[in-house]
């Protein structure tokens, strides 16, 4: 990790070096400007182009004949500067960050002809980079013209929470590691013992300092063998046998329970509207997959996993 971050860091300074040098011109070679190159942005260094380059409005320089197009410089400068504040405004940052891009340029030509793009990892690398743009950018121009309608969402509203209330359980516990020392404290219980108490002095859970207590929680939040227990009981009562789950033996005492309404539609917008959205991009990517021809090269140790 401590590599990579010095090879990053060496790369980066790298890169800089010679952006105070504006491109078009040499140590050796220098031409004069006119006066009305002085009124220039920062972000359009003078150019000098070859006779068979064709400069449009959108081209900031050209690269060895390569152009250098707004919205590539957007993209790069976005990433190198888009979190200082006043970057944008900085015709200084502007022009630093234009002779760096034409510098990463400069170095990609030079592996290009040293044929580093053709090595199995880098194509690769390369191959799968442009999947992942090209993937994110189809998802999210068919998600954003497939968005659910009103109707969708009130249907899966009335199918999941209209009409719908929910109980809701205020509960103590005592956990212990043996069943015998759960039936003991049952015992006591039955003798008018205190429960928060007993949950003091007995409990290995976190609560038991606290006598056990559980506050409120839905009927489905707790473990399945201790809310279905919980769901059968009185207000008021405690179980008259030990109640196993994966953490030890439960005593439970059950002090009230409340009705809760169900939730209002805007209360569940965002969350529905997350659902039936990775519904339709799920079809999406199925229709695709169906359509699709896919070969298992078992040679190469894999082996098609059955669908279904």
């Amino acid at each position: 990790m401590k590599k990579q971050l010095l090879v990053t860091t060496l790369c980066s300074a790298a890169l800089l070096i010679g952006c105070s040098q504006k491109a078009g011109s040499s140590d050796n070679q220098k031409t004069a400007a006119p006066a009305s190159e002085e009124k220039r942005s920062a972000i359009l260094p003078p150019t000098h182009p070859r006779n068979d380059t064709v400069l449009t409005p959108d081209v900031l320089l050209t690269v060895n004949g390569q152009p250098v197009t707004k919205p590539m410089y957007g993209i790069y400068f976005q990433d190198r500067a888009g979190r200082i504040p006043g970057a944008d405004k900085s015709q200084e940052m502007q022009m630093t960050v234009l002779n760096e891009l034409a510098n990463v340029l400069i170095v990609a030509q030079d592996a290009e002809a040293k044929n580093i793009d053709k090595r199995p990892e880098v194509a690769a690398t390369l191959a799968l980079l442009r999947a992942k743009l090209l993937t994110q950018t189809a998802i999210q121009e068919y998600v954003k013209a497939n968005l659910p309608s009103d109707a969708d969402l009130q249907q899966l509203y009335d199918e999941k929470y209209a009409g719908k209330s929910s109980v809701e359980y205020k509960a103590r516990h005592i956990l212990v590691k043996e069943e015998e020392q759960a039936k003991s404290i049952i015992t006591e219980l039955e003798q008018d013992a205190d429960f928060a108490e007993l949950a003091k002095t007995h409990s290995t859970g976190p609560t038991g300092k606290n006598g056990g207590d559980l506050g409120w929680f839905d009927g489905d939040q707790m473990v399945k063998p201790f809310s279905d227990t919980v769901k059968t009981m009185e207000a008021g009562s405690y179980t008259k046998a030990p109640v196993k789950t994966q953490f030890g033996w439960h005593v439970i005492l059950l002090e009230e329970t409340r009705e809760q309404p169900a939730l209002a539609l805007e209360a569940v917008r965002k969350e529905l509207m997350t659902e039936l959205q990775q519904k339709v991009l799920s079809e999406y990517i199925q229709g695709l997959r169906a359509k699709s021809k896919l070969e298992f090269n078992e040679q190469a140790g894999l082996k098609k996993r059955e669908e279904g």
